[in-house]
Protein backbone atom coordinates (compact mmCIF):
# COMPACT_ATOMS: atom_id res chain seq x y z
CA UNK A 1 0.00 0.00 0.00
CA UNK A 2 1.32 3.22 -0.58
CA UNK A 3 0.76 6.31 1.36
CA UNK A 4 1.30 8.72 -1.17
CA UNK A 5 -2.35 7.35 -2.83
CA UNK A 6 -3.94 7.28 0.80
CA UNK A 7 -3.31 11.09 0.81
CA UNK A 8 -4.44 11.71 -2.43
CA UNK A 9 -7.72 9.64 -2.44
CA UNK A 10 -8.69 11.92 1.05
CA UNK A 11 -7.24 15.03 -1.10
CA UNK A 12 -10.01 14.46 -3.50
CA UNK A 13 -13.03 13.45 -0.89
CA UNK A 14 -12.78 9.84 -1.25
CA UNK A 15 -13.68 7.84 1.67
CA UNK A 16 -10.61 5.68 3.14
CA UNK A 17 -11.26 1.79 3.62
CA UNK A 18 -10.25 0.22 7.36
CA UNK A 19 -7.29 -1.64 5.54
CA UNK A 20 -5.87 2.05 4.80
CA UNK A 21 -6.46 3.62 7.75
CA UNK A 22 -4.89 0.53 9.76
CA UNK A 23 -1.95 1.10 6.94
CA UNK A 24 -1.83 4.83 7.88
CA UNK A 25 -1.70 4.15 11.77
CA UNK A 26 0.77 1.51 11.98
CA UNK A 27 3.21 3.41 9.99
CA UNK A 28 3.12 6.82 11.75
CA UNK A 29 3.29 4.54 15.29
CA UNK A 30 6.49 2.68 13.32
CA UNK A 31 8.02 6.51 12.56
CA UNK A 32 7.94 5.01 8.36
CA UNK A 33 5.82 8.58 7.39
CA UNK A 34 7.50 11.81 7.31
CA UNK A 35 5.68 14.93 9.46
CA UNK A 36 5.05 16.83 5.93
CA UNK A 37 3.18 13.46 4.61
CA UNK A 38 1.66 12.91 7.95
CA UNK A 39 0.69 17.04 8.08
CA UNK A 40 -0.54 16.76 5.01
CA UNK A 41 -3.13 13.72 5.32
CA UNK A 42 -4.14 15.89 8.76
CA UNK A 43 -5.08 18.45 6.48
CA UNK A 44 -7.20 16.99 3.71
CA UNK A 45 -8.94 15.34 6.57
CA UNK A 46 -9.47 18.25 8.12
CA UNK A 47 -10.86 20.28 4.46
CA UNK A 48 -12.86 17.14 3.53
CA UNK A 49 -13.71 15.70 6.62
CA UNK A 50 -13.98 12.15 7.78
CA UNK A 51 -17.18 9.77 7.77
CA UNK A 52 -18.58 8.21 11.17
CA UNK A 53 -17.10 5.00 9.89
CA UNK A 54 -13.60 6.51 8.54
CA UNK A 55 -13.47 8.00 12.61
CA UNK A 56 -14.19 4.84 13.94
CA UNK A 57 -11.50 3.13 12.32
CA UNK A 58 -9.05 5.67 12.98
CA UNK A 59 -10.29 5.56 16.49
CA UNK A 60 -10.22 1.36 16.97
CA UNK A 61 -6.61 1.27 14.60
CA UNK A 62 -5.12 4.40 17.00
CA UNK A 63 -6.24 2.03 20.22
CA UNK A 64 -4.98 -1.22 18.81
CA UNK A 65 -1.35 0.04 18.02
CA UNK A 66 -1.13 0.96 21.31
CA UNK A 67 -1.25 -0.63 24.67
CA UNK A 68 -4.84 -1.02 26.69
CA UNK A 69 -4.27 -0.66 30.31
CA UNK A 70 -6.40 -3.45 32.56
CA UNK A 71 -7.75 -2.53 35.88
CA UNK A 72 -10.03 -5.10 36.28
CA UNK A 73 -7.70 -5.83 39.46
CA UNK A 74 -8.85 -2.43 41.02
CA UNK A 75 -12.39 -2.22 43.11
CA UNK A 76 -15.20 -0.11 42.12
CA UNK A 77 -16.72 1.56 39.09
CA UNK A 78 -13.61 3.40 36.94
CA UNK A 79 -15.38 6.69 35.42
CA UNK A 80 -13.23 9.04 33.63
CA UNK A 81 -13.79 12.68 32.40
CA UNK A 82 -12.54 14.50 29.59
CA UNK A 83 -12.78 18.47 28.28
CA UNK A 84 -12.52 19.26 24.51
CA UNK A 85 -10.11 22.41 25.73
CA UNK A 86 -11.02 25.57 26.97
CA UNK A 87 -9.28 29.00 28.93
CA UNK A 88 -8.90 28.95 32.32
CA UNK A 89 -10.45 25.60 32.74
CA UNK A 90 -8.58 23.59 36.00
CA UNK A 91 -11.51 21.22 36.16
CA UNK A 92 -10.16 18.30 36.24
CA UNK A 93 -7.68 19.25 39.52
CA UNK A 94 -10.60 20.15 41.60
CA UNK A 95 -13.24 17.87 40.31
CA UNK A 96 -11.20 14.45 40.71
CA UNK A 97 -9.81 14.95 44.15
CA UNK A 98 -14.16 15.26 45.30
CA UNK A 99 -15.08 12.38 43.00
CA UNK A 100 -12.47 10.25 44.17
CA UNK A 101 -14.35 10.55 47.96
CA UNK A 102 -17.18 7.97 46.71
CA UNK A 103 -15.27 5.06 46.18
CA UNK A 104 -15.40 6.45 42.21
CA UNK A 105 -11.90 5.11 40.42
CA UNK A 106 -9.95 8.10 37.90
CA UNK A 107 -7.70 6.71 35.23
CA UNK A 108 -7.23 10.25 33.38
CA UNK A 109 -4.50 10.49 30.51
CA UNK A 110 -4.50 14.18 29.95
CA UNK A 111 -3.19 16.24 27.34
CA UNK A 112 -0.79 19.70 27.29
CA UNK A 113 -1.86 22.85 25.88
CA UNK A 114 -3.57 23.57 22.35
CA UNK A 115 -4.00 26.32 20.29
CA UNK A 116 -5.18 29.12 22.83
CA UNK A 117 -6.64 26.63 25.35
CA UNK A 118 -4.45 25.27 28.80
CA UNK A 119 -3.73 21.99 29.04
CA UNK A 120 -4.08 19.99 32.29
CA UNK A 121 -0.84 18.27 31.91
CA UNK A 122 1.41 21.68 31.34
CA UNK A 123 -0.73 22.85 34.54
CA UNK A 124 0.23 19.83 37.51
CA UNK A 125 3.85 19.84 35.82
CA UNK A 126 3.63 23.67 37.00
CA UNK A 127 4.31 21.91 40.56
CA UNK A 128 7.93 21.86 41.48
CA UNK A 129 9.00 17.92 41.16
CA UNK A 130 5.32 16.45 39.49
CA UNK A 131 5.80 13.74 37.30
CA UNK A 132 3.19 12.70 34.93
CA UNK A 133 5.07 10.23 32.34
CA UNK A 134 4.43 7.67 35.05
CA UNK A 135 4.72 4.10 33.88
CA UNK A 136 1.19 1.95 34.02
CA UNK A 137 1.99 -0.09 37.11
CA UNK A 138 3.10 3.10 39.00
CA UNK A 139 -0.26 4.83 37.20
CA UNK A 140 -2.68 1.94 38.73
CA UNK A 141 -0.81 2.30 42.18
CA UNK A 142 -1.56 5.61 42.67
CA UNK A 143 -5.65 5.06 41.64
CA UNK A 144 -5.47 2.47 43.97
CA UNK A 145 -3.97 4.12 47.04
CA UNK A 146 -5.90 7.72 46.22
CA UNK A 147 -8.46 7.02 43.75
CA UNK A 148 -7.13 8.60 40.54
CA UNK A 149 -3.99 9.43 39.01
CA UNK A 150 -3.49 11.88 36.09
CA UNK A 151 -0.92 11.27 33.48
CA UNK A 152 0.41 12.50 29.84
CA UNK A 153 0.31 10.29 26.96
CA UNK A 154 2.96 7.34 27.05
CA UNK A 155 4.86 5.80 24.01
CA UNK A 156 2.36 2.66 25.17
CA UNK A 157 -1.05 4.46 25.14
CA UNK A 158 -2.51 5.37 21.42
CA UNK A 159 0.88 5.71 20.27
CA UNK A 160 -0.55 7.20 17.33
CA UNK A 161 -2.29 10.17 18.99
CA UNK A 162 0.68 11.25 20.85
CA UNK A 163 2.49 12.24 17.32
CA UNK A 164 -1.01 13.65 15.49
CA UNK A 165 -1.30 16.09 18.59
CA UNK A 166 1.50 17.67 18.01
CA UNK A 167 1.07 18.15 14.26
CA UNK A 168 -2.54 18.90 14.55
CA UNK A 169 -1.18 22.08 17.18
CA UNK A 170 1.43 22.94 14.41
CA UNK A 171 -0.86 22.64 11.59
CA UNK A 172 -4.03 24.60 11.84
CA UNK A 173 -5.68 21.61 12.01
CA UNK A 174 -6.85 21.58 15.34
CA UNK A 175 -10.52 22.33 15.25
CA UNK A 176 -11.74 19.19 12.89
CA UNK A 177 -14.89 17.15 14.53
CA UNK A 178 -13.44 13.56 13.67
CA UNK A 179 -9.92 14.38 14.24
CA UNK A 180 -10.86 15.58 17.85
CA UNK A 181 -13.25 12.68 18.21
CA UNK A 182 -10.71 10.00 17.59
CA UNK A 183 -7.90 11.90 19.57
CA UNK A 184 -9.97 11.86 22.58
CA UNK A 185 -11.73 8.44 22.60
CA UNK A 186 -8.54 6.45 21.69
CA UNK A 187 -6.85 7.61 24.58
CA UNK A 188 -10.04 7.40 27.19
CA UNK A 189 -10.63 3.87 25.45
CA UNK A 190 -7.54 2.98 26.55
CA UNK A 191 -7.73 3.29 30.12
CA UNK A 192 -9.86 0.45 30.82
CA UNK A 193 -13.15 2.60 31.85
CA UNK A 194 -16.70 1.59 32.08
CA UNK A 195 -18.24 4.77 31.72
CA UNK A 196 -16.91 8.82 30.74
CA UNK A 197 -18.60 12.49 30.91
CA UNK A 198 -17.25 14.71 28.42
CA UNK A 199 -17.23 18.61 28.75
CA UNK A 200 -17.68 19.95 25.71
CA UNK A 201 -16.99 23.73 25.11
CA UNK A 202 -19.08 26.15 23.32
CA UNK A 203 -18.25 30.01 22.16
CA UNK A 204 -15.34 31.91 21.57
CA UNK A 205 -12.73 30.42 23.95
CA UNK A 206 -13.76 27.15 22.65
CA UNK A 207 -12.73 24.65 19.41
CA UNK A 208 -16.11 24.39 18.47
CA UNK A 209 -17.67 28.52 18.73
CA UNK A 210 -21.32 27.34 17.47
CA UNK A 211 -23.64 25.15 19.24
CA UNK A 212 -24.08 22.81 16.53
CA UNK A 213 -20.98 22.30 15.96
CA UNK A 214 -20.51 21.40 19.33
CA UNK A 215 -23.59 19.67 19.58
CA UNK A 216 -22.11 17.18 16.50
CA UNK A 217 -18.81 16.45 17.94
CA UNK A 218 -20.76 15.37 21.33
CA UNK A 219 -22.62 13.39 19.73
CA UNK A 220 -19.70 11.69 17.73
CA UNK A 221 -17.88 10.71 21.13
CA UNK A 222 -20.89 9.75 22.95
CA UNK A 223 -21.79 7.15 19.28
CA UNK A 224 -18.13 6.17 19.28
CA UNK A 225 -17.91 5.69 23.29
CA UNK A 226 -21.27 3.15 23.30
CA UNK A 227 -20.06 1.22 19.82
CA UNK A 228 -17.17 0.56 22.76
CA UNK A 229 -19.37 -0.11 25.15
CA UNK A 230 -18.72 2.35 27.64
CA UNK A 231 -21.17 4.54 28.89
CA UNK A 232 -20.58 8.22 27.87
CA UNK A 233 -22.61 11.27 28.34
CA UNK A 234 -21.62 14.78 26.99
CA UNK A 235 -22.57 18.04 28.45
CA UNK A 236 -22.36 21.58 26.71
CA UNK A 237 -20.51 24.07 28.28
CA UNK A 238 -20.46 27.99 27.68
CA UNK A 239 -16.88 28.98 27.15
CA UNK A 240 -17.23 32.50 26.03
CA UNK A 241 -16.01 33.71 29.09
CA UNK A 242 -12.44 32.42 30.86
CA UNK A 243 -13.19 30.31 33.87
CA UNK A 244 -12.65 31.31 37.13
CA UNK A 245 -10.19 34.35 37.50
CA UNK A 246 -6.54 32.83 36.90
CA UNK A 247 -5.46 31.91 33.10
CA UNK A 248 -2.22 30.09 33.13
CA UNK A 249 -0.16 26.95 34.28
CA UNK A 250 0.86 27.72 38.13
CA UNK A 251 -1.34 30.24 38.75
CA UNK A 252 -4.47 27.79 38.02
CA UNK A 253 -2.84 25.34 40.11
CA UNK A 254 -3.88 28.43 42.95
CA UNK A 255 -7.05 28.92 42.18
CA UNK A 256 -7.24 25.09 42.69
CA UNK A 257 -5.92 25.06 45.60
CA UNK A 258 -8.09 28.18 47.21
CA UNK A 259 -11.13 26.52 45.58
CA UNK A 260 -10.71 23.12 47.58
CA UNK A 261 -10.08 25.17 50.42
CA UNK A 262 -13.21 26.76 50.35
CA UNK A 263 -13.61 29.90 48.21
CA UNK A 264 -16.58 30.21 46.82
CA UNK A 265 -16.08 30.36 42.99
CA UNK A 266 -19.73 30.35 41.49
CA UNK A 267 -18.59 28.93 37.22
CA UNK A 268 -16.15 26.58 39.47
CA UNK A 269 -18.34 25.28 41.17
CA UNK A 270 -21.07 24.99 39.04
CA UNK A 271 -19.32 22.97 36.23
CA UNK A 272 -17.48 20.64 38.71
CA UNK A 273 -20.65 19.79 40.69
CA UNK A 274 -22.95 18.96 37.49
CA UNK A 275 -19.86 16.80 35.81
CA UNK A 276 -19.40 15.06 39.40
CA UNK A 277 -22.90 14.20 39.54
CA UNK A 278 -22.84 12.67 36.45
CA UNK A 279 -20.05 10.38 37.01
CA UNK A 280 -21.62 9.56 40.30
CA UNK A 281 -24.49 9.22 37.95
CA UNK A 282 -23.38 6.86 35.55
CA UNK A 283 -21.48 4.84 38.61
CA UNK A 284 -25.19 4.51 40.16
CA UNK A 285 -23.79 6.47 43.50
CA UNK A 286 -26.54 8.83 43.18
CA UNK A 287 -30.39 8.19 42.66
CA UNK A 288 -30.33 11.28 39.82
CA UNK A 289 -28.80 14.65 38.82
CA UNK A 290 -29.53 16.55 42.23
CA UNK A 291 -28.69 14.08 44.41
CA UNK A 292 -25.51 13.85 42.97
CA UNK A 293 -25.18 17.63 43.25
CA UNK A 294 -25.34 17.44 46.40
CA UNK A 295 -22.86 15.28 47.41
CA UNK A 296 -20.28 16.86 45.36
CA UNK A 297 -21.31 19.95 47.30
CA UNK A 298 -21.51 18.60 50.92
CA UNK A 299 -17.78 16.19 50.04
CA UNK A 300 -16.59 20.27 48.83
CA UNK A 301 -18.20 22.01 52.08
CA UNK A 302 -16.38 19.51 54.31
CA UNK A 303 -12.90 20.27 53.00
CA UNK A 304 -12.62 16.23 51.80
CA UNK A 305 -10.99 17.57 48.43
CA UNK A 306 -7.89 18.88 49.16
CA UNK A 307 -7.10 16.46 51.55
CA UNK A 308 -7.06 14.11 48.40
CA UNK A 309 -5.01 16.55 46.19
CA UNK A 310 -2.20 17.01 48.77
CA UNK A 311 -2.18 13.14 48.83
CA UNK A 312 -2.17 13.18 44.73
CA UNK A 313 0.31 15.89 44.34
CA UNK A 314 2.59 14.09 46.84
CA UNK A 315 2.48 10.59 45.31
CA UNK A 316 3.69 12.15 42.03
CA UNK A 317 6.25 13.71 43.69
CA UNK A 318 5.37 17.14 43.43
CA UNK A 319 6.41 19.64 46.31
CA UNK A 320 3.49 19.59 48.41
CA UNK A 321 5.18 23.28 50.36
CA UNK A 322 2.65 24.85 47.55
CA UNK A 323 -0.05 23.61 49.94
CA UNK A 324 1.44 26.15 52.89
CA UNK A 325 2.25 28.72 50.68
CA UNK A 326 0.19 28.86 47.70
CA UNK A 327 1.02 32.57 46.84
CA UNK A 328 4.37 31.72 45.47
CA UNK A 329 2.68 30.33 42.76
CA UNK A 330 1.34 33.34 41.45
CA UNK A 331 4.72 35.17 41.54
CA UNK A 332 6.56 36.39 38.56
CA UNK A 333 9.45 38.81 37.89
CA UNK A 334 7.69 41.07 35.26
CA UNK A 335 3.61 42.32 35.22
CA UNK A 336 1.81 44.73 34.39
CA UNK A 337 -1.72 46.25 35.17
CA UNK A 338 -4.17 47.20 33.02
CA UNK A 339 -7.38 49.19 34.28
CA UNK A 340 -10.24 50.44 33.28
CA UNK A 341 -11.04 53.67 31.38
CA UNK A 342 -14.14 54.30 32.20
CA UNK A 343 -17.06 53.02 35.07
CA UNK A 344 -19.72 50.86 34.16
CA UNK A 345 -19.96 46.94 34.33
CA UNK A 346 -18.09 44.50 32.58
CA UNK A 347 -20.11 43.38 29.48
CA UNK A 348 -17.56 41.13 28.28
CA UNK A 349 -13.77 39.44 28.60
CA UNK A 350 -13.01 37.51 25.47
CA UNK A 351 -11.83 33.83 26.67
CA UNK A 352 -10.20 33.70 22.67
CA UNK A 353 -8.28 37.03 23.35
CA UNK A 354 -7.76 35.28 27.08
CA UNK A 355 -6.18 32.33 25.62
CA UNK A 356 -4.24 34.43 22.97
CA UNK A 357 -2.43 36.39 25.54
CA UNK A 358 -1.92 33.96 27.78
CA UNK A 359 -0.01 31.90 24.61
CA UNK A 360 1.79 34.99 23.68
CA UNK A 361 2.76 35.45 27.89
CA UNK A 362 4.91 31.76 27.35
CA UNK A 363 1.96 29.90 29.47
CA UNK A 364 0.95 28.15 25.79
CA UNK A 365 3.01 27.18 22.83
CA UNK A 366 3.85 28.01 19.45
CA UNK A 367 5.49 25.23 18.23
CA UNK A 368 5.35 21.74 19.35
CA UNK A 369 9.19 22.41 21.00
CA UNK A 370 8.10 25.61 22.74
CA UNK A 371 9.04 25.60 26.22
CA UNK A 372 6.37 26.55 29.04
CA UNK A 373 6.90 29.21 31.20
CA UNK A 374 5.17 28.08 34.45
CA UNK A 375 4.05 31.28 35.68
CA UNK A 376 2.49 33.18 32.86
CA UNK A 377 -0.87 34.11 32.72
CA UNK A 378 -3.43 36.91 33.71
CA UNK A 379 -5.18 37.46 36.83
CA UNK A 380 -8.66 38.72 36.47
CA UNK A 381 -10.08 41.34 38.94
CA UNK A 382 -13.62 41.96 37.35
CA UNK A 383 -15.73 39.58 36.02
CA UNK A 384 -18.44 39.63 33.70
CA UNK A 385 -21.37 41.34 35.07
CA UNK A 386 -19.54 43.03 37.73
CA UNK A 387 -19.44 46.89 38.84
CA UNK A 388 -16.04 48.29 37.97
CA UNK A 389 -14.88 52.22 38.17
CA UNK A 390 -12.31 54.38 36.26
CA UNK A 391 -8.78 53.47 37.34
CA UNK A 392 -9.93 50.53 38.26
CA UNK A 393 -7.53 47.09 38.34
CA UNK A 394 -9.29 44.77 35.66
CA UNK A 395 -6.23 42.80 34.27
CA UNK A 396 -2.69 41.82 35.71
CA UNK A 397 -0.94 39.82 32.83
CA UNK A 398 2.72 38.15 33.97
CA UNK A 399 5.48 36.63 33.01
CA UNK A 400 9.41 35.89 33.33
CA UNK A 401 10.20 37.12 30.29
CA UNK A 402 10.19 41.24 29.21
CA UNK A 403 9.59 41.07 25.52
CA UNK A 404 6.33 38.16 25.76
CA UNK A 405 4.94 40.86 28.46
CA UNK A 406 5.02 43.97 25.34
CA UNK A 407 4.34 41.10 22.79
CA UNK A 408 0.91 40.69 25.18
CA UNK A 409 0.06 43.80 26.69
CA UNK A 410 -2.34 44.78 23.58
CA UNK A 411 -3.93 41.76 23.66
CA UNK A 412 -4.59 41.98 26.73
CA UNK A 413 -6.16 45.46 26.44
CA UNK A 414 -8.07 44.44 23.70
CA UNK A 415 -9.52 41.23 25.64
CA UNK A 416 -12.25 42.82 27.39
CA UNK A 417 -15.29 45.68 27.34
CA UNK A 418 -16.90 48.36 29.68
CA UNK A 419 -20.29 48.93 29.00
CA UNK A 420 -23.81 48.05 30.68
CA UNK A 421 -24.78 45.29 33.22
CA UNK A 422 -25.54 42.27 31.71
CA UNK A 423 -27.53 38.54 32.53
CA UNK A 424 -25.85 35.94 34.47
CA UNK A 425 -24.51 33.67 31.38
CA UNK A 426 -25.68 29.90 31.34
CA UNK A 427 -23.06 27.61 32.06
CA UNK A 428 -24.78 24.49 31.43
CA UNK A 429 -26.06 24.73 27.80
CA UNK A 430 -27.34 20.58 27.05
CA UNK A 431 -26.72 17.30 27.82
CA UNK A 432 -26.73 14.30 24.96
Amino acid sequence: MNFLKIIEKKRDGKKLKEDEIKFFVTNVVQNRIPDYQISAFLMASFINGLSKDETFYLTKWMIETGKKIDLSDIKGPKIDKHSTGGVGDKISIILLPIVSNFGIKIPMIAGRALGHTGGTIDKLESIDGFKTNLKIKDFKRIIKKVGFSIISQTQEIAPCDKILYSLRDATATIESIPLITASIMSKKLSEGIEGLVLDVKVGKGAFMKEKERAEELAEEMVWIGKKFKVKTIAILTDMNSPLGRYVGNSLEIYESIKFLEGEDIDDLKEITFSLGSYMLLISKKAKNFEEGYKMMEKEWKEGKGILKLKEFVKEQGGDVSIFKNPEKLKEASYYEYIKSEKDGYVEEIDAYKIGICARELGAGRFKKEDKIIKNAGIIIYKKEGEKINKGDIILRIQTEDKQKLLNAYEIAKNSFKIGEKIKKRKLILEKI
